[in-house]
């Protein structure tokens, strides 16, 4: 499933709180095979990635994590640091080396609360990842476990 491109930080913003946003972004070069967060672990940063592939992945018990998306240039990677109790919901990836804008959740969330129309509108950007991750994951799995052994759904 792709993400929609007003999902991605350049649309997704308005110029003024885009600009704003990444003044306080530390540039970040990540290996392949790195696991950037888990399921469970406390949320503390943010990533939106200049170039470069991450995997979302959602634990299912007894089985291996399935992907649940591939998030590719100007995505964001994490939404659960705007949410308490700021524990990831998903794990992710690196697939490729990632060039990334990296974020102190902390900090973004004082930004947002000093700030009304800046914190509305990254909600709002954020909400709408949100929405999006969770039916990417209900469709990755429908198709990865909602069929029976017979065929039918």
């Amino acid at each position: 499933m792709s993400v929609s491109p007003m999902l991605r930080l350049a649309h997704a913003l308005p110029p003024e709180h885009r600009d704003r946003l990444l003044r306080v972004a530390r540039e970040v070069d990540l290996p392949p095979g790195l696991r950037l967060f888990e399921e469970g672990a406390r949320a503390d940063r943010f990533w939106v990635v200049r170039n470069g592939r991450v995997a979302l992945d959602l634990h299912v018990p007894g089985r291996r994590a399935p992907v649940i998306e591939t998030l590719g240039t100007d995505d964001l990677v994490g939404w659960s640091w705007l949410y308490e109790p700021y524990v990831w919901q998903l794990g992710a990836e690196t697939v490729t080396r990632v060039a990334a804008h990296e974020f102190d959740a902390v900090a973004v969330r004082r930004m947002c609360e000093e700030d009304a129309e800046f914190g509305r509108a990254v909600g709002h950007w954020v909400g709408r990842v949100v929405s999006q991750r969770l039916n990417a994951a209900r469709a990755r799995l429908v198709d990865l476990y909602g069929r029976s052994p017979g065929g039918g759904a």
